[in-house]
């Protein structure tokens, strides 16, 4: 008896031991873990950890970023996933600053009509893009309007963020869904380091060469705003143009650049040499380059007036350069039966005209397909008589295709007609079969000169242009079309679209975002823009196995961890008595 007792004892004071042990290391974790700050994510793909450049900047938060996010409410599912995602990623965000606090609206608990219509009013200008949907309840149809979006402040401004990305008709909703959720971390840490940077960098837009008029760039200039000082510059052989001299101390200086970037778009003019010198050293001092140029002219008034044009060369004296480089423009056209419609004329009843929409071989649409910040998750982007590039040897330069025409298109080398009479024409798809076609590049590295062994001779003397042979580590994106840029205008008021919006069909398509991404890509040195390429996998159901397999898999699901909880207690019985059933006499 004695020795049960002893037994007994025993086994009581292990208990405690061990219960007290267990209670010393939780206090010693919840020590340790007041100073060092750590999160285990066991997703493939790392879905709910934050990149380290997001985390940089969500770290330097020193006041309050409020996030008023305008998904709440009764959603339909697909908008309440959005919603439980952006509330994680906040979270994400809180979880490495303190200063990140939000606040979920629901916009249709506004019970007065009038104040609801002024709530969305206020949203639509301050950026924010609404989505009509039709729902059914208690079997009675009804319109809902959601501001898929968030306004962030901080410090007396505010910037919208747009959730949910934008869609073409046709396009597959949970793609649509996935693409925004891969993009929220971008999208929101973007808004936090937009409102926190201090002075922002300085780009410029070339003018003086025939290129795109302020108009017909206005959403291009005004999106770039959010994120740049934007001015307009003709070089004009002025050496201070693009430069400014910077002093090293009081004996030295230096020749440095104004601008972060230069966007040269649509050129039509030939470009003269001393020009040409004082770009070609904005590249060389470390300077990125947006180039947005057309191969091939074709004016698109005279196909209007006359249903036909030529497409010619458009010599604006950029080829030695841009070979250089390591890039050709190739004076061809793409013809791709994944293309744009444009209306046709086909009849008139009384006085109205009627039109009929046709596939216009020459406006491709281009889809991207490969895994870069700059493309990763875009629309289609729509473009106009785009030609092809080809990359060149250039050492120690880094070449990437970032945009290509669809496999089922062809290429037509001008001089050529360009006719609307094949409209009225099924495409003979065997000549359709020739792509894809490359038609923008990306070139990275240290670039040699145009001039290495050239400089015009009345700017061989100048010793203040400080000539550099080899550049600097820099970028340029080469992109076959200038109309990529271009905002069309309403028709009957005249005031400029958003860049990418077509009138006709009255789709938005990716234009905005990829030139805004291409921008951030060239400039950005945080390394946020990166996150753009992040892909989180879309874990659907096979709903052809669900209608098989259904009920199969509910009851395998719903029985299999009872009998697993049933068959652990029964072992765990087991054990206790055969270790604990022994006599006690």
């Amino acid at each position: 008896m004695e020795k049960v007792n002893e037994k007994k004892r025993n086994i009581k004071r292990n208990n405690l031991v061990q219960l007290l042990l267990m209670l010393v290391i939780i206090i010693l974790l919840n020590i340790i873990s007041a100073f060092i700050f750590t999160r285990v994510d066991l997703t493939s793909e790392k879905r709910y950890s934050l990149a380290p450049a997001t985390k940089e900047v969500v770290k330097k938060l020193d006041d309050v970023m409020f996030f008023k996010v305008y998904l709440s409410g009764d959603l339909p599912p697909a908008f309440q996933r959005l919603a439980n995602e952006t509330r994680e990623m906040l979270d994400e965000f809180r979880a490495y600053s303190n200063f990140v606090q939000y606040q979920f609206v629901d916009l249709s608990a506004i019970a007065d009509e009038k104040d609801r219509t002024f709530a969305y009013r206020s949203l639509a200008e301050k950026g924010l893009q609404p989505t009509t949907l039709r729902v059914n309840k208690k079997g009675q149809s009804s319109q809902l309007v959601i501001f898929p979006g968030a306004i962030v402040t901080y410090r007396g401004h505010e910037t919208p963020v747009q959730l949910l990305s934008g869609s073409n008709a046709g396009e597959d909703p949970d793609k649509v869904l996935n693409n925004s959720i891969q993009a929220l971390e971008y999208n929101l840490a973007s808004a936090i380091q937009v409102l926190t940077k201090i002075s922002k960098p300085r780009i410029a837009i070339l003018q003086g060469q025939g290129e795109l008029s302020e108009m017909e760039t206005y959403d291009l200039e005004k999106s770039l705003t959010q994120f740049y000082n934007v001015d307009r510059v003709t070089i004009n052989h002025k050496i201070n143009a693009l430069s400014i001299r910077v002093k090293l101390d009081s004996l030295h200086d230096k020749l440095a650049n104004k601008y972060k970037a230069l966007i040269i778009a649509k050129p039509s003019k030939p470009f003269d040499e001393k020009d040409k010198f004082l770009i070609d050293q904005f590249i060389m001092r470390g300077g990125k380059t947006l180039w947005l140029i057309d191969p091939v002219y074709t004016p698109w008034d005279s196909l209007e007036k006359y249903n036909s044009t030529m497409g010619v060369a458009n010599d604006i004296n950029l080829e030695d350069m841009l070979y250089t480089y390591g890039a050709r423009l190739n004076t061809n056209l793409v013809m791709d039966i994944n293309s744009m419609p444009i209306p046709l004329k086909t009849g008139q009843i009384g006085n109205q005209p009627q039109f009929t929409f046709f596939r216009w071989y020459y406006f491709p649409l281009l889809t991207p397909t490969i895994n870069h910040p700059i493309v990763h998750g875009l629309n289609a982007i729509k473009c106009e008589f785009i030609s092809t590039i080809d990359t060149v040897e250039a050492p120690g330069i880094r070449k990437q295709v970032i945009l290509t025409s669809s496999p089922y298109a062809r290429v037509v080398n001008v001089p050529a007609l360009v006719d609307l009479e094949i409209l009225r024409e099924q495409p003979d798809e065997s000549q359709f079969n020739k792509g894809p076609f490359p038609v923008a590049v990306l070139l990275e590295g240290e670039f040699m000169s145009s001039y290495l062994y050239r400089i015009p001779p009345e700017l061989a003397e100048n010793k203040g242009l400080e000539f550099r042979k080899k550049s600097r580590p820099t970028k340029m994106l080469i992109i076959a079309d200038g109309d990529i840029v271009k905002n069309q205008f309403n028709m009957k008021q005249g005031y400029p679209l958003p860049m990418g919006y077509d009138q006709w069909t009255r789709e938005t398509f990716g234009n905005r975002d990829f030139i805004l991404n291409a921008m951030n890509f060239l400039c950005d040195e945080s390394g946020l823009i990166t996150v753009r390429s992040r892909e989180l996998k879309m874990r659907l159901l096979d709903m052809k196995r669900v209608e098989t397999e259904g009920l199969f898999w509910k009851l395998l699901n719903l029985i299999l961890p009872v009998l697993a909880i049933l068959i652990f207690a029964l072992i765990r019985f087991r054990i206790r008595r055969m270790k604990y059933g022994g006599k006690t006499k």
